[in-house]
């Protein structure tokens, strides 16, 4: 092998400087260290950042993407040292994803040309509600994951999202979101999967092992508290205690490292009390490094590093914030350079920051890179989805060749929406025979908006939105347009009443006129995603109340005045308070930002050609200003006598209805103690009682009545799925670790308590069904991160007991 020399530039024409590092056999930490060892200090910082591009429609090379919070960026000056991710280059503008792909691919090929070592750059995406390209599936966002309580179909989900991305050279997605909701005024609620840990943990596990099994790189974030904001305000400081980050926000991220293969990590913007995420040590290497055994990278939230000097004032220049950030344990600034360029350079040039951090940091980097096959002698630029173009690079030849929304996709999406769908009430109005005629009202703001199904990250909202004249590149059919095809032989009129947000009643009038005219309402209510106040929902949307925005309640009001029978859909990023209608309305069904596919979701649910099988993620409230509230409260978190506000929820957390009944009998305890290292054996049979197949959801809550500090009254320990036929029974058999009892002491240390628990077999958090009544015995025991984190649940077959219901 040919020692490469940090001083001695390659020669022109002769390929990347050749070493161990591009020797496969080598195992890839011999290749990096020696990688290091021949770089100099400007290459290796170079590995420590991206640089925010957007692809070209026409194929050339990505351009760099211009910001109001960051400088211009010189590429030519960069590359000679090299270039550690591209930020984006599908998710900037519109591009088609052949010209996208042809355009990554030329840009690659110069970034590996223009460095010593021929190293590519890390290309990373966001992924929250699928690949966000132009064209690419939009899928049910996590909340609507939540909803679904099927990790099997989320990983089936991601790994279809995976192989979209990995096609066309994308090696990195920025999801999921494993924040627990706290405050669901945060306007950033449609991104995270729900208000408990371990539904949060459980999806957000199966969504990593799906992306990371297609090759792509998932990135768990924020680490960690961004959600518990005060008063439900974006980047907000944050000031819980330690048990309530160990006990409630942690977990998921502790299950996801342990459980998925996770190769990243992107660091939380806030601070917790009075410390940055982006400046933990304790979090970023003390827990997340030494106590978990994380070895992937952790990337820098957008910006986050800037903020320590512009936002936090933990650091005094854009230098210190670097080495405040690097010794934390922040290996890659995204999503381009500033405080990692130049300011980085300088501190350790001149003794600020040891660059022994500089090499801690490059050497994940680039480990994460030789993993991938970036530094193999048989890497190529030219990605997947254009091996079998040959030698064609005509744009006009591939525009339209690269399919990112096929009809796989598409039928994948549809699943995911229609089991996310949540009927919250019912009076019998549902289903709806589509063979009978009737005529209905469709009154409401997204009754005829195609992008009410979408979230604030999904590209037609996020990017599509700046570019009006560009043509959304999916199709969005509209809930008018799916009602239209779910009941053929209805009359269907449609008003929008008032808007979204605008506060308007001027069409109120109309659209009670309509109501009084018809057999039935339905009321289209719910949100507009959007950024930074754009929207109702999204990413810097919070909102004062959980009133529904604008003058929606006064039209639901205005409509259920009239007496016709109404349906109340809506497709919303947050659960909202819905006054007289939890008592009066026919029907309430509740989707989230369902995707592509969900007002055709949301119609065969109502029709019944899908039964309704979601259950809620999140507590819908039952007044505006009872907030925050979760179900995860302590004693002197739920109504009382001593205050007058009510924080109970209209429908609890794991709430969601059927078109049948189901029945819950023959709870067994294999014993009824065991010690605090034991096991508890639980078995019950469930049938569904009534005419029509249906899916049950089994929680099993653990509630403690007396511990050394204070917990709350029940929380989630396990769930499964229950699909089952008219007249079917099923045994259900589940083993109860002592592990899942376990709580943060007094002395911050995780621990499993001797004492009496109930385990609360339930369909949803207010409705329990069977309670068994354990003790554990032995002394108090403490546990790590390698406790069990599961109990196990196996069903099987039983032979029915009662005959159907007529």
């Amino acid at each position: 092998m040919t020692t490469a020399s940090p001083d001695t530039p390659p020669t022109p024409g002769t390929g990347p400087l050749a070493g161990p590092w591009r020797d496969p056999s080598l195992d890839p930490e011999t290749r990096v260290d020696a990688l290091l060892r021949a770089m100099t200090l400007p290459e290796k910082i170079a590995q420590l950042f991206g640089v925010w591009v957007g692809a070209s429609d026409d194929g050339a090379e990505v351009a760099p993407h211009q910001h109001d919070m960051e400088e211009a960026v010189d590429l030519d000056a960069l590359l000679p040292d090299g270039l550690g991710q591209l930020t984006r280059p599908f998710g900037t503008v519109p591009v088609d994803p052949a010209l996208g792909a042809l355009s990554l691919m030329r840009t690659q090929a110069r970034i590996a040309a223009a460095n010593r070592f021929g190293i590519p750059a890390v290309a990373h995406e966001e992924c929250l509600a699928g690949f966000a390209a132009w064209g690419a599936t939009a899928y049910p966002v996590p909340l609507s994951w939540g909803a679904t309580f099927d990790p099997e179909l989320i990983r089936e989900m991601a790994g279809a999202i995976g192989r979209d991305m990995r096609a066309v050279g994308v090696h990195q997605g920025l999801a999921p979101v494993l924040d627990v909701v706290r405050d669901a005024r945060w306007g950033r609620v449609e991104e995270t999967i729900g208000e408990d840990p371990y539904l949060v943990g459980t999806l957000a596990t199966a969504y990593v092992q799906g992306l990371e099994s297609a090759g792509i790189v998932a990135t768990l974030k924020h680490f960690a508290g961004y959600s518990a904001s005060r008063a439900g305000r974006n980047l907000a400081p944050v000031g819980m205690g330690r048990r309530e980050l160990a006990d409630v926000i942690l977990p998921p991220f502790e299950m996801a490292v342990r459980e998925s293969g996770v190769r990243s990590v992107m660091h939380a913007y806030t601070d917790t009390d009075g410390v940055p995420a982006a400046a933990d040590d304790e979090l970023l290497t003390g827990l997340l490094r030494d106590a978990w055994g994380f070895t992937g990278t952790v990337v820098a939230d957008y910006f986050g590093i800037a903020f320590l000097k512009t936002l936090h004032g933990v650091a005094g220049s854009f230098g210190e914030a670097a080495g405040v950030a690097l010794a934390a344990g922040v290996d890659v600034e995204l999503p381009t350079v500033k405080a990692y360029g130049g300011p980085l350079l300088d501190a350790v040039e001149d003794g600020r920051v040891p660059e022994s951090l500089v090499d801690r940091a490059a050497r994940r980097v680039l480990l994460q890179k030789v993993r991938l096959g970036l530094l193999d002698p048989d890497w190529s630029p030219v990605p997947p989805a254009l091996e079998n173009a040959g030698t064609t690079t005509d744009p006009e030849l591939l525009r339209g060749t690269i399919d990112l929304d096929p009809a796989s996709n598409r039928e994948l999406a549809r699943r995911v929406a229609e089991r996310a769908v949540v009927l919250l009430h019912n009076d019998g109005t549902l289903p709806l025979d589509p063979a009978v005629p009737r005529r209905i009202a469709l009154i409401g703001p997204t009754a005829e908006a195609p992008t009410a199904v979408l979230g604030c990250y999904s590209f037609p909202v996020h990017v599509g939105g700046q570019h009006p004249d560009v043509p959304l590149g999916i199709e969005l059919p509209t809930l008018h347009e799916a009602l239209r095809a779910e009941f053929p032989t209805a009359d269907i009129v449609v008003a929008p009443g008032t808007g979204i947000d605008d506060g308007a009643t001027d069409g109120i009038p109309e659209a009670v006129a309509l109501a009084r005219g018809a057999d039935l309402v339905i009321a289209a209510l719910g949100d507009r995603a959007g950024l930074f106040g754009r929207g109702t929902s999204g990413e810097g949307c919070d909102a004062e109340s959980l009133s529904l925005p604008g003058a929606q309640q006064q039209l639901l009001d205005a409509l259920l005045d009239t007496g016709t029978p109404v349906i109340s859909t809506l497709l919303a990023g947050r659960p909202y308070v819905l006054g007289r209608a939890t008592e009066e309305a026919a029907a309430l069904v509740q989707s989230f930002f369902p995707g592509e596919s969900g007002t055709g979701a949301l119609a065969s649910v109502l029709s019944g050609r899908t039964a309704p099988s979601g259950r809620l993620p999140v507590s819908v409230p039952r007044h505006p200003g009872a907030q925050p509230s979760t179900y995860l409260a302590a004693r002197l978190g739920h109504a009382s006598e001593v205050s007058s506000i009510d924080p109970a929820p209209a429908y609890g957390f794991g709430h969601g209805l059927a078109y049948t009944s189901f029945a819950w009998s023959g709870l067994t305890v294999e014993a009824a103690e065991a010690p605090t290292d034991g096991t508890f054996r639980l078995s019950f049979t469930v049938e569904n009682t009534g005419p029509r197949a249906g899916t049950e959801v089994v929680q099993l809550y653990l509630h403690d009545p007396v511990a050394s500090v204070v917990q709350p009254v029940q929380r989630l320990v396990g769930y499964a799925r229950l699909d089952l036929a008219a007249g079917e029974r099923k045994l259900v058999r589940v083993d109860v670790p002592a592990d899942l009892a376990s709580f943060t002491g007094r002395d911050g240390t995780r621990r499993v308590e001797p004492g009496s628990l109930e385990l609360r077999l339930a369909a949803s958090s207010t409705a329990p069904r069977l309670t068994a009544h354990v003790t554990l015995t032995g002394p108090v025991r403490p546990v790590d991160h390698r406790r069990r984190l599961h109990a196990g649940f196996r069903v099987t077959p039983s032979a029915p007991s009662l005959p159907p219901a007529p």
